[in-house]
């Protein structure tokens, strides 16, 4: 492997010797050969100016000519590569430097910078991506005031759009080519600058702000789609006036566009004014989109214009400091995703999201603090851990609070940095002087890696009337950190009666209790409540109010009284994912020996009585139903992890459920029959679909001929895409050969849909068979596969790496080994997408022996290969470590 370079650390942070003022750009637009001049105000901004040494980075950039006020540079005085350029002598005062670069973008495959999608001109700047347009202070406490000038034949190009408000058009005389100029006039950083250009279609709204001004709405996307942005135009509309009414905030410029692509590295970026959106987040109807995907175009949609404060009117100083605006805008997608559906459930969602992804990312050796303090490739940084776990610090934040004062530390974080490059410290001194507290070991959440472990002991004393409670937290060593100190958690509690109901107590001691949360800031605590009047079964954790796991000293009896009456309806449900975790592991451990796995009967009973009880939401119901993942198990055992027996194990007690539930669960099925309603994708009609389509799959866990009949007349019967695609995945999952010929169906009735395809590729790639990764090998070759298309890689490639537990991690390592060659391959083309799918490796140390061997010897395989990425070569030499 070639030797790394230098990595970024924060602690060397310095200001720009120099900074820009205002950029002027000018497009040239053409397929092969764009042409592009960028006239740079430029001004020196620390004493290291004086040296009058200007370094300007590129990637890949190709100069055409450079001029310093209006002067053209003489070579000796400048030295220029693809990725750097270097100014001899830039003077001590103003100055105005005019950069003129040429770009390829249809052979702009890593889909960075400036490139074509579909025919239509495309930037994506985030993180580093601007530098491959011009040569630039590529770097987020550089902002500057944008006008962007757009030059393209009307023909290929009629649509012409940027960040901020359009300016000026036309016609250009005596050619067949047009012009349109947009300005930006609030400063930003150079990698939220955007610019479009094609032959779109449009749907227009508008939205009247809280102090009167009207703001146009535009969504394009490709012709013929315009019909599926509806949803997506709603969301917008919601999320601003969320915003305004939540925290006071209202957009501030004339117009707000949205760009739907479909060759898109990210899910969605937040330029200002002008976001660019993968078209799966974007597009929807009942016909191709899910409830799931309703929901996610709803999330996405919100958290991208609530960037427009924190992320764009308030940036980040570095790069360290992504989850500043990353995890604070994640934690306000949630909580407006919570308001417009159910609190409840959303909380259940958000949480097996961050214990799926971010829990092994903590636990491995890609393991890094949420803001890091050294990368070598920040690409590989947008993680779970900025983003999940980021949220939950801020989540923390209002819980240690309250609603009052963490409001009005947002409304100081505004009023202070709006406009400027924040950092970390920025954000939370201004919740500490807004609430008058101190956030100190607060702080820790930020620089401390590692899921922080709560161990949990509990005894009454029945003649005392008293309860101690006693806390122990550690912080596992994590990748350069093996010392950790403890931190400040609130731990939301109840201390739950006979009855169900949280019995009161007229005193505690041993530490912080205030408005039913404790703060845990010591090693160990032991806190004493008195006037206790029955034994309590104590419910910790309740609304998932720490990013930790919760390990407690409760009996089967207790957690079993959790699931039917605890008031929190998160620890409702976590009760029962326990004693199906406990059944699960246990089940794990006889698959291993060989022997039949025995099934807790009054667990089965549990679920029983919470899919009969109509108080509860469907939606609720449905996920207290679904049993932990095989990830999960994995997981949670924890080292010498055997995917075939996890898989077992979790099949014999779906079995056992569906068998011992099977009348009550028909009952339930046809109770919930929509007779040919109208789809609606409301959340009280998403959780109807969501219960009925739990219960088919669990329906499908008997394995009876019955069972399998219902499966297609599910499908047959399908009227949305959500039911329709419930029943061939539950067809897939159950391995049944009767999948193919939904399979097969599926995509016929979608062979021109790109993104409903993606939904079959991935269906494919997830059956738990020994066939699969040969289908997988076979659909690299499929017409409706797209080598060069993120999200048909991610559908394909992706799924079967992070989703398919049996098979990428075959006993013989084959899984292994395909992954390996398509990431060698992938990696001259791609290396974002490259590098995020490598990911799926980050827990082969908790393998059993032989997957260990053979998935390390895959990982060798690619650290050894000649011409890695930087992006890549991160990810692998990281994992190896």
């Amino acid at each position: 492997m070639k030797t790394d370079a230098a990595p970024f650390r924060l602690e060397d942070y310095r200001a720009p010797a120099f900074t820009i003022d205002t950029v002027d750009l000018n497009f040239v637009l053409a397929p092969k050969a764009t042409r592009v001049t960028a006239t740079l105000a430029i001004r020196p901004n620390t004493d290291e100016a004086a040296q009058g040494r200007l370094e300007l980075v590129g990637d890949e950039t190709v100069l055409k000519g450079l001029k310093l006020d209006g002067v053209a540079l003489p070579a000796e005085r400048y030295t220029a590569t693809p990725q750097l350029l270097v100014i001899e002598g830039a003077p001590n005062a103003p100055f105005t430097l005019e950069i003129e670069t040429e770009i390829d973008a249809d052979a702009n495959t890593k889909l960075m910078g400036l490139y074509r999608s579909s025919g239509t001109y495309c930037t994506q700047c985030e993180a580093e991506g601007f530098r491959r347009i011009t040569y630039f202070l590529d770097r987020p406490d550089v902002l500057a005031v944008y006008t962007t000038r757009i030059e393209a034949t009307k023909a290929d190009a009629p649509v012409l759009l940027a960040n901020g408000n359009p300016v000026e058009s036309g016609d250009i005389p005596g050619t067949d080519r047009h012009f349109a100029v947009w300005h930006d006039p609030f400063p930003k950083p150079s990698y939220l600058f955007a610019m479009v250009a094609g032959d779109l279609g449009v749907i227009k709204d508008s939205f009247r702000t809280m102090s009167g001004r009207e703001v146009e709405l535009r969504i394009y996307c490709e012709h013929g789609k315009e019909a599926r942005c509806g949803y997506a135009m709603d969301a917008l509309k919601r999320s601003m006036k969320w915003d305004e009414d939540v925290f006071g905030l209202e957009y501030d410029l004339d117009i707000f566009v949205i760009v739907a692509v479909s060759d898109f590295n990210m899910g969605a970026m937040e330029n200002k004014g002008l976001n660019i959106f993968n078209d799966k987040y974007v597009l929807a109807d009942p016909d191709t989109a899910t409830d799931a995907d309703y929901a996610n175009v709803e999330g996405v949609i919100a958290h991208e214009y609530f960037h427009n404060w924190t992320g764009n009117r308030i940036t980040c100083r570095d790069w360290f400091q992504l989850c500043l605006k990353e995890g604070l805008t994640v934690f306000r997608d949630q909580e407006f995703s919570s308001d417009m559906r159910s609190r409840a459930v959303k909380r259940i969602a958000d949480v097996r999201t961050l214990q799926a992804r971010q829990f092994p990312e903590d636990g491995g050796p890609l393991a890094h603090p949420v803001r890091p303090e050294i990368y070598h490739e920040i690409s590989n940084f947008y993680t779970p851990t900025v983003y999940e776990k980021g949220a939950e610090v801020v989540r923390m934040l209002k819980t240690i609070l309250g609603p009052e004062d963490f409001r009005k530390g947002m409304d100081l974080y505004f009023e202070r940095h709006d406009g400027e490059a924040a950092t970390v410290e920025d954000f939370v001194s201004s919740f500490a002087d807004a609430a008058g507290v101190d956030l100190s070991q607060f702080m820790l959440w930020y620089s401390q890696a590692g899921t922080p472990q709560i161990v949990a002991k509990g005894q009454y004393d029945e003649d005392a009337k008293t309860y101690r409670l006693s806390l122990t937290q550690t912080v596992p060593a994590t990748p350069g950190q093996s010392q950790k100190r403890p931190m400040h958690t609130p731990i939301r509690f109840g201390l739950m009666g006979p009855n169900g109901e949280d019995m009161g107590f007229s005193d505690v001691e041993g530490g912080r209790v205030e408005d039913g949360v404790i703060h845990l800031t010591e090693a160990n605590q032991t806190l004493t409540f008195s006037g206790v009047g029955a034994r309590p079964v104590p419910s910790l954790l309740r609304g998932f109010s720490a990013p930790v796991r919760l390990a407690i000293d409760i009996s089967t009896a207790d957690l079993l009284f959790q699931v039917r009456a605890d008031s929190d309806p998160f620890n409702r449900w976590q009760a029962a994912q326990t004693l199906a975790m406990r059944n699960l592991i246990a089940g794990t451990a006889e698959q291993v020996a060989g022997r039949a796995p025995a099934v807790e009967p009054a667990l089965i009973e549990a679920l029983g009585e919470i899919l009969d009880n109509e108080r509860l939401e469907p939606a609720f119901r449905a996920q207290v139903l679904q049993l932990p993942s095989e990830a999960d198990i994995a997981r949670e055992i924890g080292r010498d992890v055997d995917p075939d027996a996890i898989s077992a194990a979790r099949r014999a007690l779906r079995g056992a459920i569906a068998r011992g539930l099977e009348d009550r669960l028909q009952r339930r099925y046809a109770a919930l029959s929509e007779d040919g309603a109208a789809y609606a994708p409301d959340a009280g009609s998403a959780g109807r679909r969501a219960l009925r389509n739990t219960v088919l799959d669990l329906l499908l866990a008997t394995g009876t001929s019955a069972a399998i009949d219902q499966a297609l007349r599910h499908y047959d019967g399908a009227h949305n895409m959500t039911d329709r695609l419930a029943a061939v995945g539950a067809l897939s999952q159950a391995g049944l050969p009767e999948r193919r010929q939904l399979l097969d169906a599926f995509h016929d009735r979608y062979a021109g849909d790109a993104l409903v395809l993606d939904k079959w590729l991935m269906l494919e790639a997830t059956v738990p068979a020994p066939e699969t990764l040969d289908r997988v090998r076979e659909l690299l070759r499929h017409p409706s596969y797209q080598a060069n298309n993120p999200n048909r890689i991610r559908a394909l490639v992706g799924s079967f790496a992070a989703a398919n537990q049996t098979q990428f991690n075959r006993a013989d390592g084959a899984g292994y080994d395909f992954l390996a060659d398509f990431a060698l391959d992938l990696d001259k083309r791609n290396p974002q997408t490259t590098s995020r799918i490598l990911v799926s490796f980050r827990s082969w140390r908790a393998l059993e022996p032989g997957r260990r061997a053979r998935a390390e010897s895959a990982l060798r395989r690619i650290a050894a290969a000649e011409g890695l990425s930087p992006d890549t070569q991160d990810i692998v030499t990281r994992t190896l470590a």
